[in-house]
């Protein structure tokens, strides 16, 4: 398959090439931004919704401070689900509005050898409360974030309090990036030289439940060249491998103290976005097995894909687990102020280049229309869309793109 002998060539220079990119933009910014070069100054430059603290300061601050605990306590209600995901629920190419051509429906069409779009997943999914009988179902302007998690909020100084029911057949976790929390709540097996009773939040067994609690200091929120909030993800990581291509998966977003509104988002942002990017590998799924007996046709007399492409057609290239434009619409008003942010997961694969058509954004205080991720990665991006239309988004990786990770956006008046 020639698709594959181009993915094998993508593959060999990857890594060198991402974290090249990657340390030219964080580095390349942050030595251009003056940092060992201050010069007396009354007060620090500031941006809207952004405190340019200097370096000293920032140290001052955070650097092995106590935890200030002024904030309230959010709790959160997440169950690990078993579902049945589709990749792509419209069946067919939304940014072409075709049926699917051959190569996506390498992808995205069942067939005899291949499973197709649907696959058994599991999915962190909220509730209402601890018994875990109704779920938070999400409204029009939320359907887009499709398989992440709930999006959990605060703001620095609060305790997020995660009561969690693990529903999948396996052991799952929760595991935060940024927070502060303590061995009994960091939801990662390995010799950590804690005892059992700090063990119990590694893997929660399937049918059990567990209580994590995180903190949100000084140094989980905007350090000083950062706007209103940030951006730090959560997973599973009781196997954290199998457990996030199974979709546990979801983000985190932190405010500065002083700037969050009561659901915990910054007060200078009408509009917050959340993107996963990644290419979902099926064949490491704990789900492989019962998705080739379930989804896979077997047609008499037919041959079926070889062990090769069989394998490729297992690869997901995703935006929120949508495929070729399947996601539901993300709609933005026209001179709002958006907040983008935008991750990833996977591996040497994962090299992927977000690209906005229409309108652009600031990241770092740089303006692009392009940026940068590799595997759990982060990036947080202010839009404030000026051009009325419905725009691609997509990966820019040419391969990716073949694939299907492409979505649209909306702007209206």
């Amino acid at each position: 398959m020639q698709q594959r002998r181009v993915r094998a060539s993508l593959r060999a220079g990857a890594g060198v090439i991402g974290a090249a990119l990657a340390a030219a933009i964080w580095f390349g910014d942050l030595s251009g931004s003056g940092a060992g070069e201050a010069k007396a100054s009354s007060s620090a430059p500031t941006m809207a919704g952004m405190t340019m603290a200097t370096p000293a300061q920032h140290w001052a601050d955070v650097g092995g401070a106590r935890f200030k605990s002024d904030g309230v306590t959010r709790t959160y209600f997440i169950s690990a689900d078993k579902v049945v995901w589709n990749y792509a629920p419209d069946a067919r190419n939304d940014i072409t509005g075709k049926p699917f051509d051959d190569v996506a429906r390498t992808y995205a069409a069942r067939g005899h050898g291949r499973i197709g779009s649907r696959y058994l997943k599991c999915i962190y999914r909220g509730y209402t409360d601890a018994h875990f009988h109704r779920r938070t179902l999400r409204g029009p302007g939320q359907r887009y974030l499709g398989l992440l998690g709930p999006v959990i909020q605060a703001e620095v100084g609060d305790t997020i309090r995660i009561v969690f029911r693990n529903n999948c057949p396996f052991p799952t976790s929760m595991h935060p990036h940024g927070l502060l929390y303590t061995k009994a709540s960091e939801g990662a097996p390995y010799a950590g030289g804690t005892t059992r009773a700090a063990k119990l939040d590694d893997a929660v067994p399937s049918g059990k439940s567990h209580i994590y609690t995180w903190r949100v200091p000084e140094r989980a929120g905007p350090g000083p060249g950062d706007g209103s909030s940030v951006m730090w993800m959560y997973h599973s990581h009781a196997n954290e491998t199998s457990d996030t291509y199974a979709g546990l998966m979801g983000p985190i977003e932190i405010t500065r103290r002083g700037m969050a509104r009561k659901d915990g988002s910054p007060k200078d942002v009408d509009q917050q976005v959340f993107v996963l990017v990644s290419v979902m590998n099926e064949n490491l799924s704990p789900f492989l097995r019962q998705n080739a007996s379930t989804f896979v046709l077997r047609a008499a007399g037919s041959k079926p894909d070889d062990p090769e492409d069989f394998e490729e057609s297992n690869l997901m290239h995703s935006i929120n687990g949508y495929v070729f434009g399947n996601q539901p619409m993300i709609t933005l008003r026209k001179g709002q102020r958006v907040r983008w942010y935008v991750m990833s997961m996977g591996t040497e694969v994962d090299l992927h280049t977000p690209h906005w058509h229409g309108n652009d954004v600031l990241v770092g205080g740089m303006r692009m229309d392009v940026v940068s991720l590799l595997p759990a990665s982060m990036v947080v991006a202010d839009m404030v869309p000026d051009n009325k239309g419905t725009w691609l988004f997509h990966c820019h990786v040419n391969d990716h793109i073949k694939a299907g990770m492409l979505t649209r956006y909306q702007v209206t008046t």
